[in-house]
């Protein structure tokens, strides 16, 4: 691991489809819901998963061991996206939440893969034998990653195309998945920016926050959240409130939530400046939530906003 150098992941731009013009200056790969990884490959036949955080996840996904092998001796570094398919073959974040988190429980790890088996799905080449490729062309990266013709039978290298942008986003909708993310055929690899030359097209728009609060529910649900107090970290960190959320959960998932809200109670509000609540308990601001919603005030605040689900593969900092 030694030879091999530290990358983190390059980041996609919300947004639309490229201009109908420049559309053949652009690939298009569907978007997975799943857990980015870096791959390191060593050409020792072992291989190192690290989260997006650079956190070293490879006991969770025992089944990706063997990756380790197929390069033989020629040491790499992949990007992809750890996924869990469902009966049609989607990915189902739901249903990889189950995997994740388990790096310190190898053998629940080894348990769960039976029961929940985890896919890789790989997108790019960042270094290959002796040299980096992050400076390298999008398309000349997607063509050397085809040439590994890396398939096996937990991890695959899905196709990409080159233009027909809005016929991308059509089948994708008609197939139930998630979007597609658009990439300039040109574009380099830029570690860790979040860049306008990768846009993620999104069939629903979701946002990522930060929960600072919440409301208690009514009558017997008193003790349970009723709505979450929603914010987003700003250039300066602190976190602006940008609404609440109060539907789009299970009882199961609200008992859950209740749990964790416990674990970072606080006395005081962390947002910049109160929410316009009354009965509020005040959280620590750790955790972090997607949710669905339909537009912005202009004042930021989200239109009617649906919890969506949580992302344990994020922290705050992630959101600045």
């Amino acid at each position: 691991m030694s030879s091999l150098p530290r990358i983190a992941p390059m980041l996609a731009t919300p947004g639309t489809l490229p201009p109908a013009p420049a559309d053949a200056s652009w690939a298009y790969e569907v978007k997975h819901d799943g857990q980015r990884t870096m791959v390191y490959l060593p050409g020792d036949k072992t291989v190192r998963l690290r989260s997006r955080s650079g956190a070293d996840i490879t006991p969770a996904y025992p089944e990706l061991t063997s990756l380790g092998t197929v390069l033989g001796t020629r040491p790499a570094v992949l990007d992809g996206e750890i996924v869990a398919l469902d009966t049609q073959g989607r990915s189902d974040f739901a249903l990889l939440q189950s995997r994740m988190g388990l790096a310190g429980s190898p053998a629940k790890a080894a348990r769960m893969a039976t029961k929940v088996p985890a896919h890789l799905v790989l997108f790019d080449v960042l270094f290959l034998d002796d040299g980096p490729l992050t400076r390298t062309a999008y398309v000349e990266r997607r063509a050397v990653l085809e040439d590994l013709d890396l398939a096996g039978p937990a991890w695959s290298t899905p196709a990409a195309t080159v233009g027909h942008g809005q016929q991308a986003l059509e089948m994708t909708r008609a197939a139930g998945l998630e979007g597609i993310i658009a990439k300039r055929l040109t574009s380099p690899y830029r570690p860790g920016v979040r860049s306008p030359a990768w846009i993620k097209i999104r069939h629903v728009r979701t946002q990522d926050i930060v929960v600072g609060g919440w409301l208690p529910g009514r009558g017997r649900l008193a003790a349970l959240p009723g709505a979450l107090l929603m914010g987003r970290p700003g250039p300066d960190r602190r976190l602006r409130y940008v609404g609440s959320v109060g539907t789009g959960w299970s009882d199961t998932e609200r008992r859950a939530l209740a749990a964790l809200l416990a674990t970072v109670a606080a006395d005081t509000c962390p947002f910049t400046e109160q929410p316009p609540v009354t009965g509020a308990h005040w959280t620590r601001p750790h955790l972090v939530g997607e949710v669905r919603y339909t537009t912005r005030t202009k004042a930021g605040r989200l239109r009617h906003p649906s919890w969506h689900r949580l992302r344990p593969d994020l922290t705050p900092d992630d959101l600045t």
